[in-house]
């Protein structure tokens, strides 16, 4: 059975087959790779995950749902990382390339692949990191921790639009909410990247967060000014919520 840790030591089966001149063709397969591997991380669904490949029959569990198109890309996906796996060039590379096919695979069986396919455009916009679900109080993410009968874990959340990370341990039932620098790293790597230019300006953070909030189809995200410092307005259409986080989280001082 894969578990979580193979899970994230697979990604340097994809690494030793990126290059900058590779066909579009490869790049989406091992994009698709890179992004399921995630795509668990991010949603928290390490019990899930592990629950799932303990069921007897489990591997012959057939696709279910999604588009032609998506389960195309998937089908090519599991062919190239099949191979792999029956003629490595190094062997990690078989427990690396069969943690990508069960990644897969469960995305596949338990119908997440519209799911995935959003997680998928978040990744090619280089939108904010992932979350989960959004709190205006601390209390009240606790006290969603505290009831919620299986916790996601790893997750992200927002409280008050600062980033937390979900802890939760089943065997001892931990339940903790630690701040995350997730959102300080994702900024700093995303100005040196592009210019933060803003589409709009605004006297008071009450007129840019009514601003943000009358827009009836928003762009997932966008630079805009309050008094004299940058925001970046973000948009989470997984769970239909709308931030501005401060740039002056990445600037000393």
């Amino acid at each position: 059975m894969t578990t979580l840790s193979e899970l994230a030591d697979a990604h340097p089966v994809i690494g030793r087959r990126w290059s900058p001149d590779q066909s579009p063709e490869q790049k989406r397969i091992l994009c698709l790779a890179r992004d399921a591997l995630d795509f668990i991380f991010a949603t928290g669904q390490r019990y899930d995950f592990e629950d799932f490949f303990n069921r007897p029959g489990t591997r012959l569990l057939a696709p279910r749902g999604g588009n032609e198109e998506s389960s195309g890309h998937m089908d090519v996906t599991k062919h190239f990382f099949e191979k792999i796996r029956d003629e490595p060039e190094l062997e990690e590379e078989v427990a690396q390339s069969q943690a990508i096919l069960d990644a897969i695979q469960y995305i596949e069986s338990t119908g997440q692949e519209d799911a995935f396919a959003a997680f998928q455009q978040q990744v090619e916009s280089n939108d904010p990191p992932f979350v989960v679900a959004s709190f205006d109080t601390r209390e009240a993410a606790q006290s969603w921790l505290a009831n919620h009968p299986h916790p996601p874990d790893p997750a992200s959340v927002l409280i008050a639009n600062e980033f937390h990370d979900v802890v939760y341990d089943r065997e001892t039932n931990l339940r903790r909410l630690p701040n995350s620098r997730a959102l300080k790293w994702y900024l700093e790597e995303l100005v040196e990247k592009e210019q933060p230019v803003p589409v709009a300006s605004f006297e008071t953070r009450e007129e840019a967060d009514a601003w943000w909030s009358r827009q009836s189809e928003p762009v997932r995200r966008a630079w805009v000014r309050v008094g004299g410092e940058i925001y970046l307005a973000a948009f989470y259409p997984n769970i239909q919520h709308r931030a501005l986080f401060p740039l002056s989280l990445v600037q000393p001082g």
